[in-house]
């Protein structure tokens, strides 16, 4: 053993000394020689961090120098690298994590369970101009509420009721003024005015409209006192008719075929209608379509809230309201009324044929007190007789009609923050300006929160802020006339507007109680309303979000939320007829309806009693609802617009379709078609939804293609109301059910349609064929581009 070292040594000794070796520390004997070789393997250290990568050699020959000393070196090599090997790696593991959860993270906020929905923390690409960096869900809220909450709404409503503007008045042409050089004082991009000349119809003073008894004989007698001569149905039919009174409720068609029902015919009679529940102009076409000769429609006190401390409507007071049953200006139906417009001698189709007009509740009084025949079903008993109500007939009375038409400018004002990347895209928000009387509840509420959500967003673009889209505020004129200033407008730029107005806010209404909140809306904005409900504070539930409200009292919010648009909504046209999804808010009370609406008594003083002083916080609590939508609306990049929704209302709305499978197979004909459009309706939607899930989230071209892929419902059928869901006229599914209901009945079973007619096949199959062609192009704008369309035509 001892000979064997000693060979090892003498073999150390004769080899030549490395200074890239790497040598151990020895204990014992060898000690002395450690400090020389630590001397030399600091000399050599830079070069031995140059080197340590191992180099790979082949054997050696025969006879060589021993390798066993090489082994030493490249271990003890290995063992000081191994942490930093291990330190780096760990290094790049964690920063690749990190990377891919953040990018995850934002692609999951941005989809959310419904694709669409964006969590509070979503951060927004920074403007080019904002100094603090990044803009985040929560600064946008909190700079948002910061601005808002430094306005004077309250003051700004009192003084525009205070204001006559009646459309086409002296005083409407000064609040225009007034209104334009407030948007022109603001940070915006463009402030313009749009002129309509249109035809509204106003009572002629020198000619009132009036209403008398008329004897047996046939004489005219008393005159029946109409208090308020300004007070008159715009649109109604002119001339005179006579005729015995009918009581008919709400006058729905159900109602008139109850009274038909109970041996009351409506046909060459006068009918008595309560206000409420559908527009004046469904009340007047549908006694028009029983075969009625006028109208007379007055405020029931039963419909209203009979809270002792709350004012209620004068009993003397009648209820202002147009009887044209679509909007827009009626003299020149789907054309905008430019000046230079030559018009054609045309009128809407929705024009009655018949007169209407509104009286008071005590002249309505007199009038029940004389109707005979059989007593009214318990549910249209009403508070202004002592005695139960009855169907008629009563006594004959003559109507006489006498408004005249004037052509008359309109003003529509707009103001617009320019989209910093889709500027071509508006999200559009407006509020009706004009009333007739004071209007409080009818547009100054809805004035007032315009212009503060103008002056807000321009403080937000003074310090930063800046929309991927543009914001687009609209002060509306005639919309008590029936939408006519948003309508003209729509209808001047329908060409542009259906592709690129992403959604309409409406803000008429947003005020008239303080207790229920309802949303009148289309089903691609349900999930987005319910996200932002969840972010403002009820104006009379301390402690609660609105949401947190709404499922205090019925879990299922949408139910206690959601109702559809009506006709005599602004935002109604925005997706009936160019099919831009709208939303329109309302605060009511209890459900009850506000009484002063469209009368003289719709004063500040009214609103803020029936508030109880609360009119403040209800007009903030609608302000900060519609601005944290325009914020999502404006500011994400993936559109928040959940289309899944709709395949919802396609299935639910189909399947009603169902129950006539067998009458239509006796009868050689088929829903296929329609049943194979749903299904690549709803295959194009779950395509779409996977695609933006799996797509990069930063990619702009990807985003703004997705963005676009979102459908229009609208028929290519010639008609106003376009909305196969929402809409009105034969190419409506609604319109497809009555008249496939007609297959099991011998007569027709709805009012304008008669026995004679009955189911026709050819007018089905184009109903079908409208239908199917409609949810199939929904279906081929979500494939997007014609490659990716996958249906056979």
């Amino acid at each position: 053993m001892e000979r064997l070292w000693g060979l090892f040594q003498r073999a150390q000794q004769l080899s030549p000394r490395s200074s890239q070796t790497v040598y151990q520390r020895v204990e014992g004997p060898r000690k002395g020689h450690l400090e020389e070789e630590e001397e030399d393997g600091e000399e050599g250290a830079e070069t031995l961090a140059h080197f340590c990568p191992m180099e790979l050699r082949g054997p050696e020959p025969l006879g060589s120098r021993p390798r066993q000393p090489n082994l030493i070196p490249w271990a003890a090599a290995g063992r000081r690298a191994a942490p930093y090997l291990v330190l780096t790696a760990l290094l790049i593991f964690t920063g690749a994590f990190l990377l891919g959860y953040v990018a995850f993270r934002g692609s999951c906020q941005a989809c959310g369970d419904s694709v669409l929905v964006v969590s509070e923390d979503v951060n927004y690409e920074p403007d080019l101009d904002f100094h603090q960096g990044r803009l985040y869900w929560s600064d946008l809220q909190a700079m948002f509420l910061q601005f808002l909450g430094e306005g004077r709404l309250e003051d700004t409503i009192r003084q525009t009721s205070l204001r006559e503007r009646v459309a086409g008045s002296a005083g409407m042409a000064a609040l225009t003024q007034d209104i334009r050089a407030a948007l022109s004082r603001q940070k915006l991009d463009h402030v313009w005015t749009d002129t309509h000349y249109v035809g509204l119809q106003f009572p002629d003073p020198a000619h009132p409209n009036t209403l008398h008894w008329v004897d047996e004989a046939g004489k005219v007698g008393e005159q029946l006192p109409l208090e308020d001569p300004d007070v008159y149905c715009p649109y109604s039919a002119i001339g005179n008719v006579t005729g015995e009174l009918v009581y008919a409720h709400y006058g729905r068609p159900e109602d008139l075929q109850d009274l038909r029902a109970r041996g009351v015919d409506p046909v060459g009679r006068l009918l008595l209608v309560r206000v409420g529940v559908i527009s004046f102009a469904q009340k007047v076409t549908n006694a028009q379509d029983f075969g009625a000769q006028g109208v007379l429609i007055y405020p029931e006190p039963a419909d209203f809230s009979q809270d002792p401390p709350k004012p209620s409507l004068s009993s003397q007071q009648a209820v202002y309201g147009h009887v044209h049953l679509g909007t827009g200006d009626p003299y020149t139906p789907g054309f905008p009324s430019f000046n230079q417009t030559q018009f054609p001698p045309v009128a809407s189709s929705g024009l009655p044929s018949i007169p209407a007009q509104p009286i008071s509740a005590d002249i309505a009084s007199r009038l029940l007190r004389k109707l005979k025949g059989p007593v009214a079903p318990q549910e249209w008993q009403g508070s202004l007789l002592g005695s139960p109500y009855h169907l008629g007939p009563g006594p004959r009375l003559r109507l006489v009609v006498n408004n005249h038409r004037t052509s008359t400018p309109i003003n529509n004002i707009f103001g617009c923050i320019e989209g910093r990347s889709e500027p071509d895209h508006y999200v559009v928000i407006g509020a009706q300006r004009d009333a007739w009387g004071p209007g409080a509840a009818k547009s100054a509420v809805g004035t007032a929160i315009l212009l503060e959500l103008v002056r807000t967003f321009s403080s937000m673009v003074s310090n930063g802020f800046r929309p991927r889209r543009s914001l687009l505020f609209i002060s509306w004129d005639g919309g008590d006339f029936g939408s006519v200033g948003s309508t003209e407008w729509l209808e001047g730029y329908l060409s542009v507007l259906h592709l690129k107005a992403v959604v309409y806010v409406s803000l008429d209404n947003a005020v008239l109680g303080d207790d229920k909140f309802h949303a009148k809306t289309s089903p691609l904005l349900t999930s987005l309303i319910e996200s932002v409900l969840k972010q403002v504070d009820s104006p009379n539930h301390s402690g609660q979000t609105l949401y947190e409200q709404v499922v205090f009292t019925n879990p299922s919010w949408d139910a206690e939320v959601i109702r559809p648009l009506p006709m005599d909504s602004s935002a109604y046209s925005f997706t009936a007829f160019v099919g831009v999804p709208a939303v329109e808010f309302s605060f009511m009370e209890d459900d009850q309806a506000y009484p002063f609406l469209h009368t003289k008594e719709d004063t500040y003083e009214n609103l803020h009693k029936v508030l109880q002083g609360r009119l403040p916080a209800v007009a903030q609590a609608v302000a900060q609802l519609a601005g944290q939508l325009l914020i999502r609306l404006s500011h994400d990049r993936l559109l928040p617009l959940d289309f899944g929704r709709y395949g919802d209302v396609v299935l639910r709305h189909i399947g009603n379709l169902n129950e006539f499978s067998g009458d239509l197979k006796a009868r050689g004909l088929t829903l296929q078609w329609v049943y194979s459009a749903r299904g690549d309706y709803i295959r194009a939607a779950e395509k779409l939804r996977q695609e933006i899930y799996s797509s990069e989230e930063r990619d702009e071209r990807l985003t703004r293609m997705y963005n676009v892929r979102i459908m229009r419902y609208v028929s290519p059928a010639d008609s106003p109301f376009r909305h196969i869901f929402m809409g009105r006229g034969d190419h409506t599914l609604g319109a497809l059910l009555d008249h496939l209901r007609l297959l099991r009945s011998n007569s027709s079973g709805t009012p304008g349609a008669t026995s004679s007619t009955g189911f026709q096949e050819s007018r089905f199959r184009r109903q079908l064929a409208l239908l199917t062609w409609t949810l199939q192009g929904a279906a081929n704008a979500l494939s997007g581009d014609v490659w990716n369309i996958d249906n056979n035509f």
